[in-house]
């Protein structure tokens, strides 16, 4: 059956596309939400203007991507994980991770952009690509690091303040 797209559907078409998609499809999915039309020649011209408005809207996104495809390329992240000793890491760093470190430098990254097969689970550097349209792609390197750990902070920390001489108040210390 031909249809007349009101709206961007994902895998089908864009707004004011005529497709042929099947007839149950277009009956009990796609013409009770209004999300197509009959393809008549006044439904045709009337999402015209709509058609072109997307087309505009499309080319900017693309111009943006193409920028921040730029912008990111080479860029380097580090992330800090617990780990054991032969560095294996207690969890591990997703695509998700890697999209909220980029997001925190002004990258909009969602983490389907990332394209990772599987998480990263040890202490290394990576070399990930992403990917922000079919031909907009970069490579960014994670630096995935061990992160320190509080009983080595705390003992830092005790080892800086034993440095320090503490102030003689004039009163015996309390035991």
């Amino acid at each position: 059956m031909k249809v007349l797209l009101t709206d961007t559907i994902n895998n089908i078409g864009t707004v004011g596309e005529v497709v042929d998609v099947r007839d149950g499809y277009a009956r009990n999915y796609l013409l009770p939400r209004n999300l197509a039309l009959a393809p008549t020649d006044g439904n045709i011209k009337r999402y015209e203007a709509a058609r072109k408005e997307y087309d505009a809207k499309l080319k900017l996104l693309r111009e943006q991507k193409e920028k921040l495809v730029l912008a990111m390329e080479g860029l380097e992240i580090t992330i800090a994980r617990a780990s054991n000793e032969e560095g294996h890491l207690f969890g591990s760093v997703s695509r998700r991770d890697i999209a909220e470190e980029l997001q925190k430098l002004g990258h909009a990254v969602q983490a389907d952009d990332v394209r990772l097969d599987e998480p990263l689970r040890r202490i290394d550097t990576f070399q990930v690509p992403v990917q922000l349209a079919g031909d907009l792609k970069c490579q960014i390197k994670i630096w995935v690091v061990r992160e320190k750990s509080a009983e080595g902070q705390a003992a830092a920390s005790d080892e800086s303040s034993a440095a320090t001489p503490a102030a003689d108040s004039g009163e015996p210390a309390s035991e």
